[in-house]
């Protein structure tokens, strides 16, 4: 089925194994020569993947990896993690770039494969299109499905809404370009997976992943994690307000408004210190609205940066992809740290030395908060 890539004797769990396929067929035959894969995935950037493989030379003079012409340029990729029976998919895209490397030894010569998700695809054509009319509006949710469809691929359903009624909206660009712009204008993100598209807020709220487990003895899954408060994160923005007419301003400030990640919020307004607020820079045409949005965006950044945190998992203990733009609870730091936080990122490694997922967590509050967790209380989430 795959490549068995890591064996714990005694465990109730499968083994995780690597799954590859280009243009829908499993590369069986080249996993032989796979010497380590790693995929990044992040809430902010595109996932990409890069995969190195041995490449050995036949008496034919035929290599095989590369003169197997499977692994080239706009091929359609597939990786995905299996756990025994169920397969769980880390990214799907395209083959971007493949280069031979051919040292001095023979023995050392290396095929490297560079991929990237679905969203490539959307960076082939510059577009002119201006979208909605006086007589017909258009809203970033129309636009989002129309620009998909194309591709095959369409909006996910927790997607929000973003912008309704727009008119004379400029396109001069590629299509991920101008839908990156669209998340940015509503403070959104955009992550492709699965064949499907999110475009919408931090889904904080969302239902959470398995629990990664801290010196919990066997049921441990995580293997290392470092967490960092910072308290040099401003609990507020302020912008000046234009006049509706004349020059004149008017100061106005505002707060984070993102739900709490913890039974207490990670900010300094309790502290009895002066007031915490950075100033947003000018904004050069910016109307009185733009500005409240833009303020809000930066605060709601600060916030949920107040809890920094890094760390490994055991891919096959934990037994799960962490997604990265879904809440995770983390178990084991104590009543001050533990609790639910928010995936930023997650590297994916396979090699001879197993599955491991390094990710980076954010969180805005203090305080331990798992058993408010519907479907967590009393029986940690990640232990199967």
């Amino acid at each position: 089925m795959g490549m068995l890539l890591d064996l714990f004797s005694g465990k109730e769990r499968a083994p995780a194994e690597c799954l590859i396929s280009v243009n829908g067929e499993e590369i069986s035959e080249l996993y032989p020569f796979l010497l380590e894969l790693t995929v990044d995935t992040s809430r902010g950037e595109a996932a990409t993947a890069s995969l190195s493989f041995e490449t050995r030379r036949n008496e034919l003079g035929k290599w095989t990896v590369q003169d197997a012409e499977v692994l080239v340029p706009w091929a359609r990729i597939v990786i995905s993690a299996a756990f025994g029976s169920r397969v769980e998919e880390i990214m799907r895209g395209y083959i971007r770039e493949v280069s031979l490397d051919t040292p001095t030894d023979a023995g050392r010569a290396q095929v490297r494969v560079a991929c990237q998700d679905d969203s490539i695809r959307l960076d082939r054509e510059h577009r002119r299109v201006t979208w909605g009319t006086q007589d017909v509006p258009s809203s970033d949710r129309l636009l989002l499905g129309e620009i998909l469809a194309p591709y095959g691929l369409s909006a996910d359903p927790e997607s929000a809404a973003g912008q309704d009624r727009l008119v004379g909206i400029a396109q001069d660009d590629t299509d991920i370009k101008f839908l990156k712009s669209r998340a940015e204008f509503n403070g959104y993100e955009l992550i492709f997976r699965a064949g499907r598209v999110y475009f919408g807020p931090m889904r904080l709220q969302a239902d959470p992943q398995d629990t990664l487990l801290i010196y919990a003895g066997d049921q441990t899954n995580c293997l290392s994690l470092a967490v960092s408060a910072d308290g040099h994160q401003a609990d507020a923005v302020a912008y000046d307000a234009p006049a509706e007419s004349g020059d004149a301003s008017t100061p106005e400030t505002v707060y984070p408004d993102l739900p709490l990640l913890g039974t207490r919020a990670a900010n300094s307004r309790s502290a009895g210190l002066e007031d915490f607020v950075w100033r947003l820079s000018a904004q050069a045409g910016a109307d009185a609205q733009r500005l409240q949005a833009l303020a809000r965006m930066k605060a709601n950044d600060l916030d949920i940066h107040r809890l920094q945190g890094s760390g490994e998992l055991d891919g096959t203990l934990y037994g799960h992809v962490l997604q990265a733009g879904l809440p995770v609870p983390v178990d084991g730091l104590g009543d001050w740290l533990s609790g639910i936080y928010y995936v930023d990122s997650v590297s994916h490694s396979f090699t001879s030395a197993g599955y491991r997922q390094r990710f980076r967590l954010l969180r805005n509050a203090y305080g331990d908060n798992l058993d408010s967790v519907s479907g967590l209380a009393g029986a940690l989430a990640g232990v199967l």
